[in-house]
């Protein structure tokens, strides 16, 4: 399996690799978000849902309190943060699978919060702080369907 790494040296470098993401991404897609507080997950959504054609980047939050923000782009985009929670139970499961059957994009902030409800097919990135604005950023395919993404 393929990954890729990117070294980002600013906000605006994280933004282009994940504006570079969205070009290849299709209705269905579930990308996860994972790394400590304020590695730049948000920063990344906003790069993500800018690329995926929204017109401004920002109206891109984390929707740490209400769990769920819905943006609209060539596909719609729906970003789920699962910070708050301890599992993704009862409705919050529910919630977040008719967002991958959806047809659009789900972006999910501290997808190890849910382990058992991600699709088996997914993008995972990973944000690290690497110093100062610097960030490392990996993209990593899960299952056959991402894996044309980096052939």
């Amino acid at each position: 399996m393929k990954v890729f790494r990117k070294e980002s040296r600013s906000a605006a470098e994280t933004k282009k690799v994940a504006r570079e993401l969205a070009k290849k991404l299709s209705r269905g897609d579930v990308v996860t978000l994972s790394g400590e507080l304020g590695a730049g997950k948000t920063t990344f959504a906003k790069g993500l849902v800018k690329g995926l054609g929204a017109r401004s980047e920002r109206d891109v939050s984390s929707p740490t309190f209400v769990l769920i923000h819905e943006y609209r782009a060539r596909l719609p985009v729906y970003h789920l943060d699962w910070y708050r929670l301890e599992r993704v139970v009862g409705t919050d499961r529910e919630l977040a699978e008719e967002c991958f059957d959806a047809n659009g994009v789900t972006l999910i902030e501290w997808p190890e919060r849910g382990k058992t409800v991600l699709p088996r097919e997914r993008l995972e990135v990973k944000l690290s702080h690497r110093g100062g604005s610097r960030r490392k950023v990996e993209i990593r395919p899960v299952g056959k369907k991402y894996e044309r993404l980096w052939g």
